[in-house]
């Protein structure tokens, strides 16, 4: 099975739970996702600082089969520019339907990481192409 093939086993489970228990109960799956199963990857980040942060992303998009992007670490932020989102790229390069929602994930998920990790993340665009940042204090200004 190709690392991409995940994408297709998550793009069903976020109709399933979506159909099943509305976008809220989809929403509440994200949270607990980003604040549970990601636990040890927000102890790394808040451990590390954004190099870790950078440093996980990199590696991250480095192992994906499609898709763009680029990681860029500044000062006080860590930036993923997502021109070609590997997730989406994927399913249609394999005639699948996308969820309609299924961009709305990385915003709930990233968003629990950060807070766990003492950061704050900020989500713009979707459907494909978006810039992520993951930025040092969860009071930092953008």
């Amino acid at each position: 099975m190709s690392s991409g093939d995940f994408y297709f086993a998550i793009n069903a489970t976020f109709r399933f739970i979506h159909d099943r228990f509305g976008m809220d109960g989809l929403r509440a799956y994200w949270r607990e996702l980003g604040r549970d199963y990601f636990r040890p990857l927000s102890e790394r980040f808040r451990d590390g600082g954004l190099p870790a942060v950078e440093a996980y992303w990199r590696d991250f998009f480095r192992q994906q089969p499609c898709g763009a992007a680029e990681v860029i670490r500044e000062p006080e932020q860590v930036r993923i520019e997502v021109r070609d989102c590997p997730a989406l790229r994927w399913l249609r390069d394999h005639n699948r339907d996308v969820f309609e929602h299924y961009c709305d994930h990385c915003r709930y998920v990233s968003e629990e990481i950060a807070d766990q990790a003492g950061m704050r993340f900020e989500l713009e665009g979707g459907g494909s192409q978006c810039r992520q940042r993951f930025i040092s204090g969860r009071d930092a200004q953008p």
